[in-house]
């Protein structure tokens, strides 16, 4: 960790690691022990077992929902899916100049309505994102949108949007663990972003347009793609070990292993696998998973090799990009993905944040020229 010591302001830390800034009930990440807990769940129990409906619910509500609780959201969130023709019209723009996905998502969310009522606006948000990642990936591919439907629930809409097919039972169980599994990680950066806006009393739209700009950086959360890539280049079992000796040796990271903050096996990665493993058994070509698991194996025990007692584990984003791509979502939409999971939890951020608020204000030391004279 960064830190200077300053006369007047204490310690400085850089990007404000290991500054504890809220209280919170909604995530608990403890790199040490590899655990991951979500709403009071281990998020081995929560992802697999529950429905995305039920995750937006108890983060919101603190508790998981009675039957008609958990119909009322799911029916809330369905009614709100049909995009404005305002928004409709700026993500269909956006798609056809060709820029990312996520562009049309902050630009989207930045349009929505804002209401009074947080959790109104919440579930206008939650609601609207899939509709608009699904819209932009298909006109930017030369398709029609496919129109939401309200008898599905959250996750099969979005696969439903996504390819105009009514996803399985095995892809929808898939595609909803892995929602689950990212739906809250901790103060990360698009999180703290959402509660610093929350701080200064602005509503909760603008609030998660903020995290989503967050969301954008590359530097935040990592990408699946790049893991997947890697084995894809690698492309058969018998060239991984030489491919991957070759990039440790130039001091190349192995891109889906280690953690910035998991010091031994990443949970999110456990959770992954097992869906993958689910996923590939249910009749998805497996050839690629076959490879990725193969190149998995060898990767660890160089890494073992090469660099003992760092515990360089597998990764969420290895199993990210395995699954994501197992249910037909090319690299581009890995990110957009992230963001229909993670709105959930940028919401519950805000609302806690409005709970205990207090405006976040850090302090900067000043480092440059004093006392100049204005050129006369």
């Amino acid at each position: 960790m960064d830190t200077i010591r300053t006369d007047d302001l204490g310690a400085l830390r850089a990007g404000l690691e290991g500054v504890v800034v809220a209280e919170t009930t909604l995530s608990d990440v403890d790199g040490e022990r590899g655990r991951l807990t979500i709403g009071g769940y281990p998020v081995e129990e929560l992802a697999p077992n529950a429905t995305f409906e039920q995750t937006a619910f108890l983060l919101w509500n603190g508790r998981l929902p009675r039957h008609l609780e958990e119909t009322d959201l799911r029916e809330g969130l369905a009614a709100r899916r049909t995009l404005d023709p305002l928004v409709a019209s700026l993500v269909h723009e956006a798609a056809k100049t060709g820029g990312p996905v996520i562009d049309s998502v902050r630009m989207a969310v930045a349009t929505l309505r804002t209401t009074t009522d947080d959790l109104q606006d919440a579930g206008a948000v939650v609601a609207a994102i899939p509709t608009v990642v699904a819209a932009h990936h298909r006109i930017s591919h030369g398709s029609e949108p496919v129109p939401p439907r309200e008898d599905l629930g959250h996750t099969a809409n979005y696969s439903y949007m996504l390819r105009g097919v009514e996803p399985t039972e095995a892809e929808v169980q898939a595609l909803q663990t892995y929602l689950n599994t990212v739906v809250d990680h901790g103060l990360n950066a698009s999180t703290f972003v959402a509660r610093a806006i929350a701080s200064t009393g602005s509503d909760l739209v603008s609030c998660l347009a903020g995290a989503v700009g967050a969301l954008k950086g590359p530097l935040h959360g990592g990408a699946p793609g790049p893991a997947l890539d890697m084995v894809i280049e690698i492309g058969s079992l018998d060239r991984a070990e030489s491919h991957l000796r070759n990039l440790l040796a130039r001091g190349e990271r192995l891109m889906g292993f280690g953690h910035r903050v998991y010091r031994v096996r990443d949970p999110r990665a456990d959770v992954l696998a097992a869906a993958a493993e689910r996923l590939y058994a249910s009749g998805v070509d497996r050839s690629l998973y076959d490879l990725a698991t193969g190149v998995e194996a060898i990767a660890l025990r160089l890494l073992e090799e090469h660099k003992p007692g760092r515990s360089l584990r597998t990764n969420v984003e290895f199993y990210t990009a395995l699954l994501l791509h197992g249910l037909g979502l090319p690299s581009s939409l890995f990110t957009p993905t992230f963001a229909v999971a993670r709105s959930v939890g940028w919401a519950a951020h805000v609302l806690e944040q409005r709970r205990q608020n207090r405006v976040v204000r850090p302090q900067s030391r000043y480092v440059g020229e004093r006392d100049l004279v204005w050129p006369r």
